[in-house]
């Protein structure tokens, strides 16, 4: 079987992974930037998203406006996000549009950042994180996120703080765009029915003069603290009740299991929505794998009327328990294989999925995957896998628990 796979180094150390896709009309291109929140310093937090924002707003080439209205004029769909650990930007168009969808790329990777825009989209950040504290998840989850990863970079929140933002000077986000937006720590990937020969040409003419930087990584592995936080929030009339547990890092069979264990304790159709979802205990219950580079934690998460965090708790911990006691089922395991198969099949035919897994891959793995070696991992998921991972990483440890809302839960009153 030919590989469908292209990878080149540019001289200026920009890293290029193309996979042709034949039988689409279209083709994903995106800068992948080795930099997140988890890279900032404390007095930064949140300059990698504000930066994200800012890529949008001029370059020496066009205005803002002029990024947009090139982007639409291509029927492009196209966004931008930052994670802990990354911040990407992609476009999919036309295969025929292809090259000048990199270019438009490529020329926001060269933003001026323009001063007279600095302190407008500061604003539009900071509603943001307004908005943000009206959403009792999300303030659940930055809380958590905080006490778990206490005094390590992932304890910020991605979007920052509002002291952190208002506090950021222009040079001051330059000075961290010259560093970390520079070739050797960035990746471009594309994904469609493309000739590679003729993206390697369009890339060594967008990106070929780009200048490295010499940026290396000092990221520290984080540790997760056990215990227990409570954050009582009068403004909000439920409670998040929440417990942490440590999990699988991103890549390897491991990360697989791992999401699967956490699919059917609290996934669809899950031993959460059946014994509390549906039992009238939370009306929303639910556990997710959230992984890193270096490490990784399963979440368990409900929301309760204030009188009902105890039952919530115990249920949560109950399922948990007897998870890791007893494992899982074939039925269920089948049935999330299968979930997972369907996603990956839907997927392998889109250009910006395709875009998105490939970016994982290099970034988790440091080479690609076809679909084929992705569906071979899915099989590895069985029953007694499941056990051998929750002996690794079993859910019944005490973790660490948070709740969030009108009710001082757990205290000693």
């Amino acid at each position: 079987m030919r590989d469908p796979y292209t990878q080149v180094t540019l001289d200026n150390g920009l890293r290029v992974v193309i996979e042709q896709m034949p039988d689409v009309r279209s083709a994903a291109a995106g800068f992948l930037v080795d930099t997140g929140a988890r890279d900032e310093t404390a007095p930064q937090a949140g300059v990698s998203h504000f930066l994200e924002h800012m890529m949008f707003k001029g370059t020496s080439k066009r205005h803002w406006r002029d990024i947009t209205k090139d982007f639409d004029n291509l029927g492009s769909t196209y966004n931008a996000y930052t994670s802990e650990d990354r911040t990407i930007y992609y476009g999919w168009v036309r295969q025929t549009d292809l090259d000048a969808q990199i270019e438009i790329l490529a020329d926001m990777m060269t933003s001026t950042l323009p001063e007279e825009e600095f302190n407008m989209e500061r604003n539009v950040v900071l509603e943001e994180i307004a908005m943000g504290k009206d959403q009792i998840e999300h303030v659940a989850f930055d809380f958590l996120q905080e006490k778990v990863f206490e005094g390590h970079p992932l304890a910020w929140p991605i979007l920052g703080y509002e002291s952190t933002v208002q506090a950021l000077t222009r040079d001051q986000m330059w000075a961290y765009f010259q560093k970390r937006y520079a070739p050797d720590n960035m990746m471009l990937v594309v994904a469609g029915n493309i000739d590679p020969d003729e993206v390697i040409k369009s890339i060594h003419r967008h990106c070929g003069h780009w200048k490295p930087s010499g940026t290396t990584s000092s990221r520290v592995p984080p540790k997760m603290h056990s215990g227990t936080d409570v954050l009582p929030l009068d403004r909000f009339r439920q409670q998040i009740v929440a417990i942490t547990v440590p999990a699988a890092p991103a890549g390897g069979v491991e990360a697989e299991i791992a999401t699967a264990v956490a699919t059917i304790l609290g996934g669809e159709n899950s031993r959460f929505f059946w014994n509390i979802v549906q039992t009238g205990i939370s009306p929303r219950a639910g556990a997710f794998h959230y992984e890193y580079s270096d490490g990784g934690m399963i979440l368990l998460y409900g929301s309760c009327q204030p009188d009902n965090c105890e039952k919530l708790h115990d249920a949560m911990r109950q399922e948990a328990r007897r998870m890791s006691d007893e494992g899982v089922e074939e039925h269920e395991v089948q049935r999330v294989r299968n979930r997972r198969r369907t996603s990956l099949a839907i997927e392998a035919e889109v250009p910006y999925h395709r875009l998105t897994q490939l970016m994982d891959d290099m970034q988790y793995r440091a080479q690609p995957r076809t679909v084929e070696t992705m569906l071979a991992e899915v099989d590895q998921i069985t029953v007694d896998s499941v056990r051998d991972y929750l002996n690794k990483f079993p859910l019944s440890v005490a973790g660490h628990l948070v709740s969030v809302g009108p009710r001082h839960w757990p205290s000693s009153d």
